[in-house]
């Protein structure tokens, strides 16, 4: 899905908006939810490179074959990362696997222990997970991100950044399935940055969607509007501020900022969904 490409579809009950915004999709949750225990479904990246494989050609499982037994005796760390980057962009570039690749990419990136490129795995995965339907999907590329943004953290302790996409795994991912306390872990992460820095727009655009996603609507219209105030074509923050004014049951907002959203997209499929959401609403 391209970044024009923004879609969204109404909830079970029909009262809260899904979003669908780069490709990210997220629900909220009720004020009154109490945490329910729940089996954490797992998902096996080894089992699944070991699926993925049926289905290459003769060649693809050739060439395959050489990557994995590249590492002989001698500097093994160094052809271990160089070994992971090559399966990282065979998958990529030849079987067009996403999952073995970044699997492949983090490996790497752990063993190489660079800040670049823990980084650029972490956010590579939190971009792609924003969209994951497959919940043990969802907690495996989550687990990959957090992992992958802490160790780039330790290297950079000060780096806001990595800060506000470590709480963004949370939000994103772990908050949807793992209840509030996951969230809040999230939420926690992203005001160390913002009571250091009360102008990080990322961080109150997360904050902002955080309290969305766990029901602490007025919170939420807080962040998203100073979000909106800073930077007004801020198409995500104004999205989400209809979606919570729509939740809160305030519907001539939630019609007002639905409207805004609309002209800013500006994509027909889009239009078409936000009219629909609104004659819901009136």
């Amino acid at each position: 899905m391209s970044k024009k490409q923004l879609i969204i579809a109404v909830s079970g009950l029909g009262l809260v908006v899904l979003l669908f915004i780069f490709g990210s999709t997220v629900g909220p949750k009720s004020k009154t939810d109490a945490p329910v225990a729940k089996e954490v479904k797992q998902f096996d990246i080894l089992g699944f490179i070991a699926e993925e494989k049926k289905h290459l050609t003769a060649s693809q499982q050739i060439a395959l074959g050489k990557l994995e037994n590249s590492v002989t005796r001698g500097d093994v760390n160094s052809q271990l990362i160089t070994a992971n980057t090559q399966l990282a962009n065979f998958w990529k570039d030849s079987a067009r696997s996403f999952e073995p690749y970044v699997y492949y990419l983090s490996e790497a990136a752990k063993l190489d222990k660079s800040e670049k490129n823990l980084t650029f795995a972490a956010q590579l995965i939190l971009d792609n997970l924003r969209a994951e339907q497959d919940e043990a999907k969802l907690n495996w590329k989550t687990a990959q991100a957090i992992a992958l943004f802490e160790k780039a953290i330790e290297l950079n302790p000060g780096n806001d950044d990595l800060k506000v996409g470590l709480g963004s795994c949370y939000v994103f991912g772990k908050g949807r399935v793992g209840g509030p306390e996951e969230t809040m872990k999230g939420i926690q992460q992203l005001l160390s940055v913002v009571r250091k820095d009360s102008n990080n727009m990322k961080a109150q655009l997360m904050l902002g969607i955080g309290g969305f996603v766990s029901g602490q609507y007025d919170n939420a219209v807080k962040r998203l509007k100073k979000v909106i105030d800073a930077q007004p074509d801020n198409k995500e923050a104004v999205a989400f501020l209809a979606d919570t004014y729509a939740a809160k049951g305030e519907k001539a907002e939630a019609i007002k900022w639905y409207t805004i959203s609309k002209k800013q997209v500006n994509d027909p499929h889009y239009s078409e969904e936000v009219d629909e959401r609104i004659k819901s609403l009136q």
